[in-house]
């Protein structure tokens, strides 16, 4: 009897939904600071107000640079400020998004062995738009608790769930949704783009037979996605980030902090934070997806082990 192989066997739905937020939420662990420079470098520039006090004494330069600072200024715990409200994002965030990928796809699909670059587009608009529905004040709270000064006596939040009821408190449940428009559009643009690449880059990796399904596949088709995300998404994802960590009335629609963008800063503002958003998604996406991959096969294997006890 040939011996039982984990990559032998599709893995279920439950299996890829709880591995996608299994292994997102180890990215986030070790990808967390570059997520905070990148967030700090974001809305550098932004007039000093309620929603960013200090920031008009600090200046942040480069990924390193922002990273040094914030460790000598406000100490090395800074740099995982929001780092609950994050892990509780992923869990919840990268479970439905990419969880449910290849289901949704196969839904696109109708049951057809023929996967053309439509479905995936399709399926990763779907997921990454779900997604949003489900995890989005855990994404402002995050995002606040990045912008916020660690050291500074006016600290807006003092904990996560303080900064639940704060926010609800102070701007409405609705602040709690803050930006959901650019993060909807930023995680259609981000998942179709990571998700479609990552696929792409494997099967054309194992269909050319220049590698197989293993880790230097994942590596390779995980780099190349989180360069090409990076790149495509950046301009949204500095709107979104400025749009959240926004005081109430600041901006009266994700649109309008576009415009004030562009006509304070000049097109370069929507690319502040490229270097600590790639180095974050590039590192972020080698880590999910290889730890994903793996995951999905340990999983599947202790299920088969189970069933056959």
């Amino acid at each position: 009897m040939v011996g039982f192989r984990a990559s032998d066997v599709p893995p279920t739905a439950t299996v890829k939904f709880i591995g996608a937020g299994t292994a997102a939420c180890i990215a986030d662990l070790f990808t967390f600071p570059l997520d905070t420079a990148k967030v700090r470098l974001q809305i550098q520039g932004e007039a000093k107000g309620p929603a960013n006090p200090g920031h008009g004494q600090i200046k942040y330069r480069g990924v390193f640079g922002t990273i040094s600072t914030m460790v000598r200024v406000e100490g090395p715990r800074s740099l995982y400020n929001g780092l609950v409200a994050g892990l509780q994002r992923q869990m919840s965030f990268a479970s439905v998004r990419i969880g449910l990928y290849d289901s949704v796809k196969q839904i696109y699909t109708k049951g057809s062995d023929h996967v053309g670059i439509g479905s995936r587009l399709m399926a990763g608009c779907t997921t990454g738009a779900m997604a949003v529905a489900v995890a989005q004040p855990t994404d402002v709270v995050k995002v606040r608790f990045q912008a916020q000064i660690s050291s500074g006596a006016n600290k807006r939040y003092h904990g996560t769930m303080d900064a639940y009821r704060t926010i609800a408190k102070q701007e409405g449940f609705r602040g709690l949704w803050r930006g959901t428009g650019p993060n909807i559009t930023r995680n259609a643009i981000v998942n179709c783009t990571e998700l479609v690449t990552y696929d792409l880059i494997k099967d054309e990796l194992i269909k050319s037979s220049l590698m197989t399904d293993d880790f230097p596949c994942h590596f390779t088709s995980a780099f190349g996605a989180g360069f090409c995300t990076t790149v495509i998404a950046s301009p949204v994802d500095v709107v979104k980030t400025r749009y959240m960590n926004s005081a109430q009335g600041q901006y009266s629609s994700a649109l309008n902090c576009a415009v004030a963008m562009l006509t304070k800063e000049g097109p370069k503002a929507f690319y502040k934070g490229f270097m600590p958003s790639f180095l974050r998604l590039g590192s972020w996406n080698v880590v999910m997806f290889v730890t994903y991959e793996q995951l999905k096969r340990a999983l599947m294997a202790a299920r088969h082990n189970w069933v056959t006890v």
